[in-house]
C-alpha cells in the first residue's frame, strides 16, 4: 500500500471513529433524558394518584409550584445567594489549600514524615463532630461554615494530591535532575503537570463535599441557606419545602460540576498546546 494510500486510509478510519463516537455520545444523552422523564412522569403519576403519600413525597409539579412561589416573591433568592457564596468560597479555598498543603509535604519530606500519621487520624475524624468547636470559635455565622467545609475539602484534597505527586515515575526525575534542573524547576515540569489529572479529578471531588460541608454546617448554626430551608421545612412538616431546596441544591451542583468540567477542557487543552 502506498503512502498516499495508507494516509487516505487512516483518514477514513478517523472519519468513522469520529461519527461512531458521535452516534454513541447521542444515544447516552438521550437514554438519560428518557430516563429522567420516565422518573419524573411516574413520580407525578404516583403522587397525583395517592400511591405514593403526597405529604411526605411530594410531586415535581407541586415543587416546581413551591419554588415558582418562592422565587417570585423573592423569599428564596437570599437563601440561593447565601448557600452559593458559602459553597464556592469553601470549595476554591480547599483545593487552593490542599494544593498547597501538598506541595509543601512533598518539597519538604521531613514534613511528610511528621505529619503523615496526622493527616490519617484527621481525614478519618466525622467532621460534623468539628461543626460546634467552629462555632463556638469563630461564632455562629459565615466563618463558621466555611470552616466546617474546609474541614471537609482540606484534608482529602491533601492527600489525594501528595500521594499522586509521591507516586510519579522516578525516570522521569532522574531525567529532569541530570539536565541540572533545580527542586522548583523539577516541580514544575515534571511533578506538577504529572499530577494534572488528579487535581482535576480532586476539583470535581470538592464539588460535592464543598455542597455536603455547607449543608452541614447550615442545619447546625444559619438562619438563612439552602440548609435552613431543609430543616426549617421538617420542623413545620413541609416536605414540599424541603423537596424543592433539595432540586435547587442539584440544580445549582449540577452547574457548578459543569463548569469544572468546561475549565478541565480548555487547561487540557492549554496544556497539550505546550
Amino acid at each position: 500500500m502506498s503512502e498516499g494510500k495508507r494516509a487516505d486510509w487512516m483518514a477514513e478510519l478517523h472519519i468513522r471513529f469520529k461519527r461512531r463516537a458521535k452516534r454513541l455520545t447521542a444515544a447516552v444523552g438521550a437514554t438519560q433524558i428518557a430516563i429522567l422523564v420516565l422518573f419524573v412522569s411516574l413520580w407525578e403519576a404516583a403522587g397525583r394518584n395517592r400511591w405514593i403519600d403526597p405529604l411526605l413525597f411530594s410531586y415535581p409539579t407541586k415543587l416546581l409550584r413551591q419554588l415558582w412561589r418562592t422565587m417570585a416573591d423573592g423569599s428564596l433568592w437570599p437563601h440561593i445567594g447565601m448557600t452559593v457564596s458559602e459553597t464556592a468560597l469553601g470549595f476554591a479555598l480547599g483545593t487552593l489549600l490542599g494544593t498547597a498543603l501538598a506541595a509543601a509535604l512533598w518539597w519538604f519530606p521531613f514534613l511528610s514524615r511528621v505529619f503523615d500519621p496526622y493527616l490519617v487520624v484527621l481525614n478519618s475524624m466525622p467532621k460534623v463532630a468539628l461543626g460546634p468547636i467552629f462555632i463556638v470559635g469563630l461564632g455562629p455565622g459565615f466563618m463558621s461554615i466555611v470552616a466546617v467545609t474546609l474541614s471537609v475539602t482540606v484534608i482529602i484534597t491533601t492527600i489525594n494530591i501528595y500521594n499522586r505527586f509521591r507516586e510519579i515515575e522516578e525516570g522521569y526525575i532522574k531525567v529532569v535532575r541530570l539536565f541540572g534542573a533545580s527542586r522548583a524547576q523539577l516541580f514544575r515540569l515534571v511533578i506538577l503537570p504529572a499530577s494534572f489529572p488528579v487535581i482535576i479529578s480532586a476539583l470535581k471531588v470538592n464539588v460535592g463535599l464543598a455542597w455536603v460541608g455547607v449543608i452541614v454546617g447550615e442545619f447546625l448554626v444559619a438562619k438563612l441557606g439552602l440548609g435552613y430551608l431543609i430543616i426549617y421545612g421538617f420542623q413545620v412538616f413541609n416536605f414540599t419545602l424541603v423537596l424543592s431546596s433539595l432540586l435547587v441544591i442539584a440544580a445549582v451542583a449540577t452547574v457548578m460540576y459543569q463548569l469544572v468540567a468546561a475549565l478541565e477542557r480548555k487547561l487540557t487543552n492549554g496544556w497539550r498546546e505546550r
